[in-house]
């Protein structure tokens, strides 16, 4: 397979690359548009210097930390264990996207922040080829992309993905109401790609409105669940006794009749009461048993814990 498209001369070549494909965005996105790249420390910094040089406008760095990094086998540098993403709009004047209410609601009524841990792509959401080999050699896990897309477009929106490789932005974007335009030349990607999106359930969500943990423990937000997939969007919430429910939005808000917010919220307001614990109030449905979501929240604690370990 050619996996050579991204081996250059020289930087001079590579620039003229990213130079290229940078004003080819440029040139589609709507005026209020942004984009986001992500690239690690061989080439990260020379986008950066690019995207500045052409007017966009930065608007954030992300760090998105590896629970669970490839460790380095010579042992003569540092364990790479994060990637850089760059959020930029379009021009400095662009009124961009940005669902800042939701993204609070779903770190648990905190401000979300720009240092994001999740593991990679590994178990089964890992694509592999008829010989067990990975179809691609860096599939990014689907709750990347879920933050992103939950964080920065709106249910209809059209995402556009020059580099598609196996369809994870597409993946996720039809499980979230966007439209997607993918490009890609590999025929192997394409043709896993097609199978992977063509077996999702397209989600419909309305548009996201606004509405103290355990030291050294992993802090675990509702919201991750969510873009974990351990709770699907829709999904219904219950107390113990089954008096109240919610269902559970794509930002990983609750809604429950009138009551909407976080799920110490909502939990409160369907009690009348003057505050709740979310986390050991509500219950879920896992495999034809309920279970408590401080259960699910621990059960994602112990495994980040122990691949970071």
């Amino acid at each position: 397979m050619d996996d050579e498209w991204d081996k250059f001369e020289s930087f001079a070549h590579y620039d003229q690359f990213t130079r290229a494909r940078l004003k080819a965005a440029r040139r589609v996105l709507k005026p209020d548009g942004a984009l986001w790249v992500i690239g690690s420390y061989h080439n990260i910094f020379r986008v950066g210097t690019a995207l500045q040089d052409l007017d966009y406008w930065m608007l954030n760095d992300v760090i998105w930390r590896k629970a669970n990094p490839m460790p380095n086998f010579r042992g003569t540098r540092f364990t790479n264990a994060h990637e850089t993403l760059i959020w930029a709009a379009r021009s400095q004047k662009s009124r961009v996207t940005f669902n800042y209410e939701a993204l609070k609601l779903a770190n648990d009524d905190t401000q979300m922040r720009s240092d994001w841990l999740f593991p990679i792509c590994t178990g089964a959401e890992r694509l592999k080829d008829e010989d067990d080999g990975k179809v691609h050699p860096t599939q990014k896990p689907e709750a990347l992309l879920f933050r992103i897309l939950n964080a920065t477009t709106k249910p209809g929106d059209i995402v556009l993905d020059p580099f598609f490789g196996t369809g994870t932005t597409g993946a996720v974007a039809r499980k979230l109401g966007r439209h997607f335009i993918g490009i890609e030349r590999e025929q192997s990607y394409i043709n896993a790609a097609l199978q992977r999106i063509a077996s999702i359930r397209p989600g419909v969500f309305e548009a996201l409105q606004s509405v103290t943990p355990k030291r050294k423990e992993t802090r675990i937000p509702f919201g991750s669940l969510v873009e974990q997939g351990v709770i699907e969007p829709s999904a219904q919430l219950f107390d113990s006794g089954r008096r109240y429910s919610a269902m559970v939005r794509a930002d990983g808000s609750l809604v429950s009749g009138t009551h909407q917010g976080s799920i110490h919220k909502v939990g409160a307001l369907v009690q009348g009461a003057e505050s709740c614990n979310g986390w050991t109030f509500w219950h879920h449905d896992n495999d034809g048993r309920s279970v408590l979501i401080d259960d699910l929240r621990s059960d994602i604690r112990q495994k980040l814990d122990l691949i970071s370990a």
